[in-house]
């Protein structure tokens, strides 16, 4: 069967479905029962339904036709992943596209219903959906799995083992983090706390798995209570070593498949603290005990890295920016004299981390994008579809690395053979809102998406703008992307989303042009503390990330001296903290490319 006709003969099946069951549409989401961004092949169903394979994107089925939201980062590879499959691509945030919600609204009749698996939305987004709906008559069922009765060659859920993160990289203990989980839980007046998310569960009890790609963790539900805590785990991922530790600090680990029934036991007279951004509305269906919503306490206290953990994530900084050398130095000996793909790219820098101290994975799939390629923010090579680096253009990277001491996430763009003078103005404003915000000084508390600006005005001027957030935060040895904070004004300012001294967050304007190129210069920063005044507390920003920044795609003339100083107080830096680490060709190359400008 022909690509495009297995995607239309599945969701025929679900239409089939549908009918069965006496369903007007179908919502089938990106997300699973722990609301990860990146998911196990056995949650994958708006991937096995559509062929679309981004990681953001909502499916929506009806009796009649069928279309794929996805926002701006995947309309490129959207529209050559749905080719020829009949199901439509729907621009999300496109001010012509309504919201899926708002769409099925405007398209399907009073007392239509409405199914999406309740294992997969969160309490929140299950509430702001049922309410569009029901203000259109529709009624919105969240306890069937369609996906899983069409599905019939489902993948299995992993089974990859838990092991423990130990000392000198776990600072803080398991018993020190429960501890600090259950004042905030005494002062909520709650018995109880359920966690869900697995980047939560994994940095409380100091633990890592290898379930879901690029993020150490594990499938687990987690139950903590004023004594103990329930871990649910499916059986034989914890060796009987491990559970001997777990269970001197006071964790019982129970079967995965118990996790439901324990919170459903939980009488109506004990209260339970939930996260509803963070927990599915078919986790809380049926529990009686009384619900407390609050955002997770472990959301706040991973975010804000202690000292220790920072001098570990320093010290990773050191070997990926060892690794990096190495790739580009091997990059520009080997242009032109051997052939180099997307691919190649993504081999050779994988390789070049594994070769470095503590090292585990890869943080994220990297994106090797040369010329048009790098205008979808999110692209990816594949053996299928890729490009040959052999022309001119820029080269954008965006890559990272899982180490126990950190995680890593990076990205640069190099020239290739000639490059313009449009390449060079492009990349010089990008990387002017990059040092901006490098440079920021604000009071505590400022909240994430107010720092946003400062990193799009230089584009801004120039009438330029890019469609994704300039920061997210970084986990530790954890998760690339984790919350609560956000430099984006596009999310929604709450308490939790000020920036607090530890915090590890991404700075990374980009600008992209369809069809010619992208760019995007990323480093990860540290908020510490800066002055303080009459006027209280303020903090700046720590760069982490160490790598060359390509001084060959600058138009100086573009940069004040302000500018012209940070760069080369970076290149500097760069050179000092690097240099012990290399020999060599790479050496050699970071010699070169850290010459001040």
């Amino acid at each position: 069967m022909q690509h495009d006709t297995v995607y239309a003969a599945r969701i025929a099946a679900l239409q089939s479905l549908m009918t069965a069951q006496g369903l007007s549409a179908c919502v089938v989401l990106s997300s699973d029962p722990h609301l990860s961004e990146y998911l196990p092949e056995h949650w994958q169903a708006r991937a096995w339904f559509s062929g679309f394979t981004g990681s953001a994107g909502t499916l929506v089925v009806t009796q009649t036709q069928a279309g794929l939201w996805t926002d701006s980062r995947y309309w490129e590879q959207a529209e050559h992943d749905l080719a020829g499959t009949g199901i439509l691509l729907m621009r999300a945030g496109a001010a012509e596209v309504p919201a899926p919600s708002a769409w099925l609204a405007q398209n399907l009749a009073a007392g239509a219903r409405v199914a999406v698996d309740g294992m997969t939305i969160s309490v929140d987004a299950a509430a702001a959906w049922g309410e569009t709906l029901k203000a259109a008559g529709l009624v919105w069922v969240t306890d069937l799995d369609l996906a899983g009765q069409v599905w019939a060659e489902r993948p299995a859920l992993p089974a990859a083992p838990v092991y423990e993160h130990l000392m000198p990289y776990a600072c803080r203990s398991r018993t020190e983090k429960l501890a600090a989980v259950r004042a905030v839980m005494q002062s909520k007046g709650v018995q109880w706390h359920w966690v869900s998310t697995l980047d939560d569960i994994a940095w409380l009890l100091n633990l890592r798995g290898a379930d879901v790609s690029y993020n150490p963790v594990f499938l687990s539900h987690l139950l903590v209570g004023p004594n103990e805590a329930c871990l649910f785990v499916a059986e034989g991922k914890v060796d009987s070593a491990l559970a001997e530790r777990l269970a001197q600090d006071g964790v019982r680990l129970l079967p995965y498949e118990q996790a439901l029934s324990a919170l459903r036991a939980l009488s109506a007279q004990e209260a339970v603290l939930v996260d509803p951004a963070r927990v599915t509305a078919g986790v809380l269906a049926g529990v009686k005990a009384k619900l407390v919503h609050a955002p997770n306490p472990t959301q706040l206290q991973k975010a804000c890295k202690t000292e220790a953990e920072l001098q570990h994530v320093r010290a990773a900084m050191e070997q990926d920016g060892a690794a990096l050398c190495e790739f580009f130095a091997w990059f520009e000996s080997a242009l032109g004299r051997e052939p180099i793909t997307e691919l190649t790219v993504d081999e050779q820098i994988t390789a070049a981390r594994a070769r470095r101290e503590h090292f585990v994975s890869p943080s994220f799939s990297t994106i090797a994008a040369f010329n048009a390629n790098g205008a979808m923010p999110h692209y990816q090579a594949s053996p299928d579809s890729y490009s040959l680096i052999d022309s001119d253009g820029l080269l954008l990277i965006d890559s990272g690395g899982q180490y126990l001491g950190g995680t890593t996430d990076i990205t640069r763009v190099v020239p290739v053979g000639n490059i313009t003078q449009a390449h060079q103005e492009d990349f010089t404003l990008v990387l002017k809102g990059m040092i901006a915000l490098s440079r920021a000084v604000f009071p505590t508390g400022t909240p994430g998406p107010m720092l946003d600006a400062l990193a799009r005005q230089p584009l801004w001027q120039a009438g330029l703008e890019f469609g994704h957030g300039t920061g997210h935060g970084v986990g530790y040895f954890l998760n690339v992307h984790e919350g609560p904070q956000s430099i984006s004004y596009r999310s929604p300012v709450r308490p939790e989303s000020a920036m607090r001294p530890g915090m590890i967050t991404s700075n990374e304007p980009g600008l992209y042009r369809p069809g010619r190129w992208g760019i995007r210069i990323e480093n990860l920063v540290a908020c510490v503390p800066a002055q303080q005044t009459e006027f209280g507390q303020f903090l700046r920003f720590e760069t982490l990330t160490l790598c060359p920044i390509d001084t060959r795609c600058i138009d100086r003339t573009l940069l004040d001296a302000g500018e012209r100083a940070w760069l080369n107080d970076y290149h500097t830096l760069v050179r000092e903290r690097l240099a012990p680490w290399v020999t060599g060709p790479a050496l050699a190359w970071l010699q070169e490319r850290t010459q001040a400008i």
